[in-house]
């Protein structure tokens, strides 16, 4: 969608260059399976141009195409390329804010974060699940006809499932919101955040083949998100070789570092792993994780020794107030040691870029 205030388009040879690019992409030689599959899974026909879809939403161009691109989708100039599900989708953010629940620019920032995880799982379905599934089961069929079919009956299925997850996952969020201490810890709250980083991940990509290369990252990352569901932690974000998790409590945070540890290092086609976890005041946005706290986290990977977990001070001093771990170690021997969760070794302090002197600790299992 444009943001053009016409339905003409642009003139010129700029606009002639465009409109010939919506011809190719939106006119009579788009495949037409493809039509098909975007009108079964859309659950309606091309009918409006942009302009054509804001006027009908009761919207502004320009607010049209603000929330178009914050979901990711390309500008199309005014090819009649949009159907009732976008008029309605428009007109329901446009509601929300006339209705004042939602300003502006967090409209825009829902449509952006909806669109952001939405396409990636899109990708993730067609690439890994779907491809699999279109091989031809058949003699003379092709995947081009078994695909249509197959779509057909996995759609409504996999809409199911989607809701269901995201109710879940919404339940779990607002939970956890409605239980800070106070307004200003409801986006700035104090937590425990971990990296996990492959060590040597260059060296493999330039050894690996391309395919080898996708099933390890794949397996690594499945490992990591299964890890830090099961032991109540959550996983932010996965950057191939490195995950990003947060944990209200650094008991919790602790357990999976060192069970990420523990697993690959059973598992023979995996390289060695680090572990970084810092504990502090975090800020949440679009359910990505900033600040201070998440850059030491990711300073502690960098320098943390081959399969171990390093921490800062204030995550050892969380672990020591929650009992999980004791002040020194004279504690721990008149406690008889048994206690204790955890173990944890001051190491050398050290400048780290950008945050100064930080004094990392080794986090062990207890006896371990």
């Amino acid at each position: 969608m444009t943001a053009d205030d016409g339905a003409t388009g642009e003139g010129g040879a700029g606009g002639a260059a465009r409109e010939k690019v919506v011809d190719e992409d939106f006119g009579d030689g788009t495949d037409p399976l493809a039509l098909r599959l975007e009108s079964l899974i859309l659950g309606a026909e091309r009918r409006y141009t942009p302009f054509q879809a804001a006027r009908a939403a009761g919207v502004s161009m320009d607010l049209a195409a603000r929330f178009w691109r914050a979901m990711g989708f390309a500008d199309i100039g005014q090819a009649k390329a949009l159907t009732e599900a976008d008029v309605l989708a428009l007109r329901r953010l446009a509601g929300l804010v006339e209705a004042g629940l939602l300003s502006e620019p967090m409209a825009v920032q829902v449509a952006r974060s909806t669109g952001q995880t939405t396409a990636r799982l899109a990708d993730w379905q067609i690439d890994s699940f779907l491809m699999g599934l279109t091989e031809p089961q058949e003699p003379g069929l092709s995947r081009t006809e078994i695909t249509y079919p197959l779509v057909e009956l996995l759609l409504p299925e996999l809409e199911e499932f989607l809701i269901y997850v995201w109710r879940r996952q919404l339940a779990a969020a607002t939970g956890r919101v409605v239980q800070a201490a106070d307004d200003a810890e409801m986006v700035d709250r104090r937590l425990a955040v971990g990296f996990a980083d492959l060590v040597g991940f260059t060296r493999l990509t330039r050894r690996l083949e391309e395919e080898e290369l996708g099933e390890l990252v794949e397996a690594f990352e499945t490992t990591a998100a299964d890890l830090v569901a099961a032991h109540g932690g959550r996983l932010i974000k996965t950057l191939g070789d490195e995950v990003l998790y947060a944990a209200d409590d650094a008991g919790t945070a602790a357990e999976i570092g060192l069970r990420l540890i523990e697993t690959l290092a059973h598992d023979e086609t995996m390289p060695e792993l680090r572990v970084g976890i810092a504990f502090g005041t975090v800020t949440t946005r679009m359910g990505d994780v900033f600040g201070t706290t998440v850059n030491l986290a990711s300073r502690l990977t960098s320098i943390a020794p081959r399969d171990a977990v390093l921490v800062d001070s204030a995550f050892a001093e969380e672990l020591a107030r929650s009992g999980d771990a004791p002040k020194s170690e004279a504690e721990a021997a008149a406690a008889g040691g048994t206690d204790y969760r955890f173990a944890l070794q001051p190491m050398w302090q050290r400048p780290v870029r950008g945050l100064g002197v930080v004094e990392p600790w080794l986090l062990t299992r207890r006896g371990g």
